[in-house]
């Protein structure tokens, strides 16, 4: 069978289309950034920055512009494209973020940091920074990682239990504000009936995954895979046995972990305990 044929010549890459569709809508109305700012209401920069395919915006800048280009729907449909698009993560994180997209139940252990379907923005810039992104990389890498908390949101929002060891929440971030902001989400986002949040003390001792992150997504098919993690590689584990003796390990430490409402206590402890910034 021949290629189909590419009718409008514009790119065929989510993130790239929405960009390319703004700037064309932008210059067919002949208006400048400048005057599009003051139409619609945010500044310049940003509709300059999404143009550039810098940044994908919120969905609330997609809703603004469909109002003013009379495209009602569209462009926020082309924004969800592109932020869902897994094209943007790493080549070797793809497959496991199509895998999670589908889920329709997910269960994490995180040994030293917060999942990506928790973290702040600002979390989510030390995190990768540490990994080596930086300048538009690293803008990018947040705005994909914290696009993803989506996920969790509405009414049809999969199941989320999140299994955090206390050396996760007893590793703040370098700004307290920063880190205060993520413990607030923290327990906020545990008030959602789909997610269930339960810290591991350090006084449950050793436990199997002392090391390791992992994931377990129970996809539509009611099989379960697991994606193991440590600080410099990951791994899609789909063999039966193996994701078995992993969901045993992670069942084990969750009969040893302090219930939700203690979890939320615990988190409100290290709230308690962050800094207050000097007033000025």
């Amino acid at each position: 069978m021949p290629p189909r044929r590419v009718i409008t010549g514009r790119s065929q890459e989510p993130r790239r289309r929405y960009a390319e569709e703004l700037r064309l809508l932008r210059t067919a109305k002949g208006e400048s950034l400048r005057e599009l700012a003051k139409v619609v209401g945010w500044d310049a920069s940003l509709f300059g920055k999404l143009e550039s395919g810098a940044t994908l915006g919120s969905p609330e800048v997609a809703e603004a512009l469909d109002r003013h280009y009379g495209t009602p729907g569209l462009l926020l449909a082309l924004w969800e494209l592109a932020v869902a698009d897994p094209t943007q993560f790493k080549e070797r994180y793809r497959r496991y973020m199509l895998l999670e997209s589908e889920a329709v139940n997910l269960w994490h252990f995180g040994v030293s940091t917060i999942h990506g379907l928790l973290q702040t923005e600002a979390y989510a810039y030390e995190v990768l920074a540490l990994g080596g992104a930086k300048g538009k990389e690293l803008d990018q890498q947040v705005e994909a990682r914290t696009g993803r908390r989506k996920l969790l949101e509405g009414e049809d929002a999969p199941p989320f239990r999140a299994l955090l060891a206390e050396a996760v929440l007893r590793t703040p971030l370098r700004d307290g504000e920063a880190w205060r902001e993520q413990l607030e989400y923290l327990l906020e986002v545990s008030e959602r009936p789909n997610i269930t949040l339960q810290v591991l003390p350090h006084t449950s001792g050793l436990h199997g995954l002392v090391s390791t992150d992992v994931m377990f997504l129970r996809l539509l098919d009611g099989a379960t895979v697991a994606y193991a993690e440590n600080a410099h590689r990951g791994e899609l584990i789909e063999e039966n046995a193996s994701v078995e003796r992993l969901q045993r390990t992670y069942d084990a430490m969750r009969d040893q972990a302090l219930n939700p409402a203690e979890s939320r206590k615990f988190i409100t402890r290290m709230l308690e305990e962050v800094p207050c910034e000097p007033s000025t």
